[in-house]
C-alpha cells in the first residue's frame, strides 16, 4: 500500500531529506566534533561563522550540518553543487552581493566542491577574502588534495567520521517513528532489523534512513500493521557496509592498512583488508601489493617466498574471482609468517638517491666495455680483473666511480639468511 502510505508530495523526497535534524543535539554522530565542549559546536553557536570545508564520507551529517547553519545566519543563504554549478553560476551569485538581497552578505553552501575546478574556485576567492562570501563547503575527497590551497589557507577543515552503529541505530527508530506519523500505519519494525540496517549501512545515515523507508515498502501489512521482516531487512542490505571507491582515499586507506598488516606479520588483519579489497572486486590491486610486499618486506629473508607469491598470483589472475581468494589468501598468510628484511629495498632507495642528487661519476675504467686507447693515452688497457681467474671467485677491485668509490648502500639484515651470507664474505674477503 504504498500509495496510502506516502502523501504524493513526499514520494520524491528522501526519507533523510524529509527528517533533517531541527538541532545539534539531533545530529546523530560526530560527537568528536558537536559535543558540548568541542570547537566547531562553539563556532556555531557563537553565530560568527568563519569559512568551512567539511570532508568526509557520505552520509555522516556534512550536508545536514551545513544546512542546520545556514538557517541560523541572517545572510543570504545560496546552494550550489560542484557536479553541476558553472562558472556562471557563480558569477550569478557574485552579481547578487551590490544588491539589496546580498546587503549582509552571502552564505554560499557547496556541495561536492571537489568537482570545481581551480578557475572556478579562483572565481570565489576574491569574495571569500574580502568577507563578501562566507563559504561552507563539502567534499568527500581529501580537501589538501582537491581543494585550492589559496581557499584552503582561508577555511578551516573538520574532517566527519562514519556513524556507529549505536548512533545509526537512534536514527532508524526515528526514521521508523516518522513513517508511522506520515501514514498513520503502525509498523512492527524487531530490534534485529534495527541493528541489522545501522551494522550493514557502514556508518552511513543516509544509506540507513533508505534501507529503513525500503523495508516498509517491501513488507506486508497484516491487522492494519506493517510487519517487517529479518529476511527482507537481510536482501535490502546485504553489501551495503562496503565503503569503497577505487579513486578515493577509502581505496589508498585499505591497500595501505593490507601491506602494512602483511608488514607486521599480523595474518588476520591482513586477510580481513584482503576479504575487503576482493568484496570490491579489486583484483589487480591486492595482486599488486602482495607482489611488492614479498619483494619489500620479506626480501632476502627468504627470497624464495618471491616466487612463489608471484605463482599463487598468476593462479589468482587466471581463476578470476571469486576463486581466486584461495591462492591470494595462502601468500598472503606465508608473507605475513616469513621473516622480514628491507635490506635491499633500503638499499636501492639510497642509491637511487645519491643518483638523482647527482653522485655518480664516470664508470671506472677497469668496468667499461672495451674501448680503443689513443695515442695519448700514456697507460693503455683496460686491467679488468675476472674474479672466475681467483681463488674462491673473487678478486678485490673498484667498481663503484671514483667520486662514491667508498659508498655504502647494502648493509646485511639480522634474519637467518643474510647472516649466512655475511659470514661466507667475511671470510672469503678475509683470506
Amino acid at each position: 500500500m504504498p500509495c496510502v502510505l506516502y502523501g504524493v508530495n513526499k514520494m520524491n523526497i528522501p526519507l533523510a531529506d524529509r527528517l533533517r535534524p531541527k538541532t545539534l543535539d539531533d545530529i546523530v554522530g560526530q560527537k568528536h566534533l558537536l559535543a558540548e565542549d568541542k570547537p566547531l559546536r562553539k563556532i556555531i553557536e557563537s553565530g560568527e561563522v568563519p569559512n568551512l570545508i567539511f570532508y568526509g564520507p557520505s552520509g555522516v551529517g556534512k550536508t545536514t550540518l551545513a544546512t542546520y547553519i545556514a538557517n541560523k545566519t541572517n545572510r543570504t543563504l545560496k546552494k550550489l553543487n560542484g557536479t553541476t554549478a558553472s562558472t556562471a553560476d557563480i558569477k550569478e551569485i557574485v552579481s547578487q552581493l551590490n544588491t539589496f538581497s546580498g546587503l549582509n552578505g552571502i552564505l554560499l553552501y557547496l556541495d561536492e566542491i571537489q568537482y570545481f575546478n581551480k578557475k572556478q574556485q579562483q572565481t570565489l576567492l576574491e569574495f571569500i577574502e574580502n568577507g563578501s562570501i562566507t563559504l561552507i563547503a563539502s567534499t568527500t575527497e581529501n580537501p589538501y588534495f582537491y581543494v585550492y590551497n589559496a581557499i584552503l589557507s582561508r577555511s578551516t577543515v573538520f574532517e566527519f567520521k562514519p556513524v556507529s552503529p549505536d548512533e545509526v541505530e537512534k536514527a532508524v527508530y526515528r526514521a521508523v517513528e516518522a513513517l508511522e506519523d506520515e501514514s498513520g500505519i503502525k509498523i512492527d519494525f524487531p530490534p534485529e532489523c534495527a541493528k541489522k540496517i545501522a551494522a550493514g549501512c557502514g556508518g552511513d545515515v543516509r544509506k540507513a534512513m533508505n534501507a529503513v523507508e525500503l523495508s516498509v515498502i517491501a513488507s506486508d501489512e497484516q491487522s492494519g500493521v506493517k510487519m517487517v521482516a529479518a529476511e527482507t531487512v537481510e536482501q535490502l542490505v546485504q553489501k551495503s557496509a562496503l565503503r569503497y571507491d577505487k579513486d578515493g582515499d577509502e581505496h589508498y586507506d585499505i591497500v595501505s592498512a593490507y601491506q602494512k598488516s602483511m608488514r607486521g606479520s599480523d595474518p588476520d588483519a591482513a586477510l580481513h583488508y584482503l576479504a575487503r579489497l576482493l568484496e570490491a572486486g579489486d583484483l589487480p590491486s591486492a595482486c599488486r601489493r602482495l607482489m611488492i610486499c614479498a619483494c619489500e618486506d620479506v626480501g632476502l629473508a627468504y627470497p624464495q617466498l618471491i616466487p612463489i607469491v608471484k605463482s599463487c598470483v598468476d593462479i589468482a589472475q587466471a581463476v578470476g574471482l571469486p576463486e581466486a581468494r584461495i591462492p591470494l589468501a595462502d601468500a598472503v598468510v606465508m608473507v605475513c609468517n616469513a621473516p622480514k628484511s628491507n635490506s635491499a629495498y633500503t638499499g636501492i632507495n639510497l642509491a637511487m638517491q645519491d643518483v638523482r642528487s647527482g653522485k655518480s661519476g664516470s664508470v671506472p675504467r677497469q668496468l667499461q666495455n672495451m674501448h680503443c686507447d689513443g695515442e695519448d693515452n700514456p697507460n693503455k688497457g683496460q686491467f679488468y680483473l675476472y674474479p672466475h681467474d681467483y681463488p674462491n671467485h673473487f678478486i678485490n677491485q673498484q667498481y663503484l666511480p671514483d667520486l662514491i668509490k667508498n659508498r655504502k648502500y647494502y648493509d646485511y639484515g639480522d634474519n637467518k639468511n643474510e647472516q649466512a651470507f655475511k659470514a661466507y664474505w667475511d671470510k672469503i674477503k678475509k683470506i
